[in-house]
């Protein structure tokens, strides 16, 4: 997991000194939390919660118009509160994503954002309520959704993120291996809160 931490570190920051002349370039620090489930593991709410931090840079297009490009390292999941009754296994998971975005000031203080997000696995976990389990069949290696978000401007230098996520590919097969039209396995749903930080 270190070494994926590094790498992220590492490409961000060739990422700005590459751009660092260039005056329509921005970019900061993010840090917040995941909430999350996992469609398809037979349960429901957003009730795992985990860590997100990264780095994001951005391009001026228009006045009111950026493109932004995000390293984000983000622990996913599905968490079942009542597992000393139902003995579902939880799942716990974590990225590193590349989201890429278009983001449009609407006002002063408020903005929308759009985008797609591919995903790396860096680590999965299951666990039942006595031990570590078996995970049969794996999660895949990568993941790849959508999604949608609102930036409002606290100062200047300090914007609070939220957004939705979805994988648009699954995750893991069912485990009964059945499909149904698009219900082709699990797949991650996240809804997210994090302070994005303008250091330029």
């Amino acid at each position: 997991m270190g070494f994926y931490r590094i790498l992220a570190v590492v490409l961000f920051c060739g990422i700005l000194s590459n751009n660092s002349s260039a005056q329509n370039f921005g970019g900061g620090l993010i840090a917040g939390v995941s909430t999350s489930q996992v469609a398809g593991d037979r349960l429901g709410g957003f009730n795992k919660i985990g860590l997100l931090a990264g780095a994001y840079t951005n391009l001026k297009i228009k006045e009111n118009l950026k493109l932004q490009f995000e390293i984000i390292y983000i622990e996913k999941g599905s968490r079942n509160p009542n597992i000393h009754k139902i003995n579902i296994a939880e799942i716990t998971l974590s990225y590193v994503e590349v989201p890429i975005s278009i983001n449009l000031q609407q006002k002063e203080n408020l903005g929308v954002e759009v985008g797609i997000l591919p995903a790396f696995l860096i680590n999965a976990e299951m666990n039942d309520y006595f031990s570590e389990i078996e995970i049969d069949p794996a999660f895949e290696k990568y993941d790849f959704g959508v999604f949608a978000g609102i930036n409002y401007h606290i100062t200047d230098n300090i914007i609070l993120n939220t957004r939705i996520s979805n994988s648009i590919i699954p995750i893991r097969p069912h485990v009964s291996g059945a499909t149904n039209g698009w219900n082709k396995g699990q797949y991650n749903t996240v809804l997210s809160f994090a302070i994005h930080y303008k250091i330029r």
